[in-house]
């Protein structure tokens, strides 16, 4: 695996538990899309660096487990907007 990519899944990854972030959050963080973070959370940090990997995996399954919350909320904050106007 090249240096760059294992550095920046290691960064990523640290980034993600620090500030408990989406894999959206923090590809417009670090400018990738939001497949290379899948792919490098998924994939590589887990042969990187396995506890940091199992950490990720777990923020990962709760923030997909909250995800339909999120957008419930989205779109009442959206509807609201509207009806202010």
């Amino acid at each position: 695996m090249d240096e760059a990519i294992r550095q920046r899944c290691l960064i990523v990854a640290r980034y993600m538990v620090k500030h408990s972030c989406t894999v959206r959050q923090a590809a417009r963080e670090f400018g990738i899309s939001k497949s290379s973070v899948h792919k490098d959370m998924g994939e590589r940090l887990p042969l990187i660096d396995p506890p940091l990997g199992r950490q990720v995996a777990r923020l990962m399954r709760y923030n997909k487990s909250v995800r339909h919350l999120r957008g419930g909320e989205a779109t009442r904050r959206r509807y609201q907007a509207r009806k202010a106007h």
